[in-house]
């Protein structure tokens, strides 16, 4: 059964632009899929359609069932609370150590600290950052620190990982590092990954499911893809 379904959905924002036209998309449950295109394709609007970020213009996004964009505005955070998400800005609190980092998002639910403790140091040893729970950001490397947003989007065990141009401002050596703990949680956690990304050598070695975006279009899906535009 289909996770993700985008049926018939285009959204066209209020200067007239169209960021995605008649979109028909499924991705079903653990599987780890790449959105390539060039810049102002249409990636970053299908990615926002799926978290709630942007509603269709018409048509519709179904994750786990749900229609996204039928939700009332008010109930878009049980929605967010199944999804994690890693951007390619880091977005880290600074003053905050990674532990705090990480858990700072099951406070803001309400969780009492008992609950959280066993959680955040589970995404921490996940993403490889045990022994750096007391570390703030300016001490981390920029690989680390893209880890302790990977610990802080998969906390809640989320069914699915969205990723906007994670390795975007990492070396090589640091993006292929991050992209082995991302298809680790694919692998063991079974969550949905889906990525939206220029790097074509992660694109190409990995050989998963590549999706192209072209001028609001899926252009091309195929499974073990390569980067062609």
């Amino acid at each position: 059964m289909a996770f993700i379904k985008l049926v018939d959905c285009t959204k066209v924002y209020k200067n007239g632009v169209t960021g995605i036209a008649s979109a028909n998309l499924t991705i079903d449950k653990g599987e780890f899929v790449f959105i390539i295109g060039h810049t102002a394709s249409g990636k970053s609007t299908l990615i926002k359609l799926l978290y709630r970020e942007e509603k269709p213009t018409s048509g519709s996004v179904y994750v786990g069932g749900v229609d996204v964009a039928k939700l009332r505005d008010n109930k878009v955070y049980k929605l967010r609370r199944k999804i994690g998400i890693v951007f390619q800005d880091f977005k880290l609190l600074s003053k905050l150590t990674a532990y705090e980092n990480v858990a700072y998002s099951l406070e803001s639910y309400g969780m009492k600290k008992t609950e959280i403790r066993p959680l955040v140091l589970a995404a921490l040893e996940q993403v490889g950052l045990k022994d750096k729970t007391r570390s703030f950001p300016h001490q981390l490397s920029g690989g680390e620190q893209q880890r302790v947003c990977i610990a802080r989007a998969i906390v809640n065990k989320p069914r699915l990982l969205i990723c906007d141009e994670p390795t975007g401002n990492l070396d090589p050596d640091t993006s292929k590092e991050i992209m082995d703990v991302i298809s680790k949680v694919n692998k063991e956690l079974g969550t949905t990954v889906v990525m939206a990304t220029h790097d074509k050598d992660i694109v190409n070695r990995m050989k998963k499911r590549v999706v192209v975006i072209k001028e609001g279009l899926i252009n091309k899906d195929t499974l073990k893809g390569s980067y062609k535009e």
